[in-house]
């Protein structure tokens, strides 16, 4: 059973899905910073300020940190293991 929760939380994705992760999680920040703070300073409000950014950031979180199927759309496809035998060294001779 913990091999299926560990399979679970790995987490595998591609490297277009963890740039894709990285825009996403770059332009929510940076968006909801600004709005939590205009929207703050427009009502004098710390509480409002710091809850609706508490509140984004967590939203955010469930959004980017599991390994969602969009993430792993591009599977990396590596290349076959070369001739490998034990008494290479390695510089390949």
């Amino acid at each position: 059973m913990s091999s299926s929760i560990q399979q679970y939380f790995e987490g595998k994705i591609d490297f277009i899905g963890q740039q894709r992760v990285e825009e996403i999680a770059r332009l929510w920040l940076f968006s909801f910073t600004a709005l939590s703070f205009v929207l703050g300073f427009a009502l004098q409000s710390l509480k409002i300020t710091f809850g609706l950014l508490g509140t984004s950031s967590i939203v955010l979180c469930v959004i980017v940190l599991p390994a969602w199927p969009m993430y792993n759309s591009h599977p990396v496809k590596w290349l076959p293991v070369r001739g490998s035998s034990k008494t290479e060294t390695k510089d390949g001779r």
